[in-house]
């Protein structure tokens, strides 16, 4: 990677479809048949919860190869309060550069950028073994519970990250998956029409194993 040639700025109005194109190309076949990603993207930009000041794009040479985003949202305190957080992604680099730092040089970024706009604290869903690398921890050992998750049950996908030190001390509570973050099946499909065709493809590994008849 080269970092002369790097550049971060805030997503525009014009990158919208090249964006979107970027993270259905992330995405495709990932996590299930196709994706849904760039469907959430496209639908959080107009969420109320949105924050424009950190809807960023990753630039190499003047091109688009990656891009962050991050909702404002809130944990629901065991002792009565709403504790503001940031919930973070959908998150990816452009998959040729995958592997060789450009992830880790766009979080840490989007990460300074959102502990010196003053938010406290970023929960979200992902691998401890690439996001662990940036200072995430399993939320559990900051005494936050994933709505919804059984007691007892596998919490390692449930990742927390202090930008504020001390932020979360005496607190524990429950997070939530903003809404936004749901979208029906059928408004993915309709969207996806309006970019060139890929196969879908159900792979090992996929959390989410699709419809019959999608492939």
């Amino acid at each position: 990677m080269n970092n002369n040639a790097i550049k971060f700025r805030l997503e525009k109005k014009e990158d919208y479809r090249a964006v979107e194109n970027l993270v259905r190309e992330s995405f495709w076949n990932v996590y299930r048949p196709g994706c849904s990603e760039h469907y959430v993207i496209h639908v959080l930009r107009d969420d109320p919860a949105f924050v424009k000041e950190l809807d960023l794009v990753m630039e190499e040479n003047g091109s688009i190869i990656g891009q962050n985003v991050f909702m404002r949202n809130a944990v629901a305190a065991d002792d009565g309060r709403s504790v503001p957080i940031l919930t973070m992604g959908p998150i990816c680099i452009a998959p040729a550069l995958k592997r060789r730092g450009y992830g880790k040089a766009l979080l840490d970024y989007s990460l300074e950028r959102a502990a010196a706009l003053g938010f406290g604290a970023v929960m979200f869903e992902g691998n401890i073994e690439f996001y662990g690398k940036s200072g995430f921890d399993v939320a559990s050992n900051f005494g936050i519970r994933y709505h919804g998750l059984p007691e007892g049950a596998d919490s390692s996908f449930f990742l927390c990250k202090e930008l504020i030190k001390g932020y979360l001390d005496g607190i524990t509570g429950v997070y939530t998956t903003p809404a936004g973050y749901f979208v029906d099946d059928a408004d993915v499909e309709e969207f996806d029409k309006g970019f060139p065709p890929k196969e879908k493809l159900r792979l090992p590994g996929q959390l989410f194993g699709g419809d019959e008849g999608e492939d």
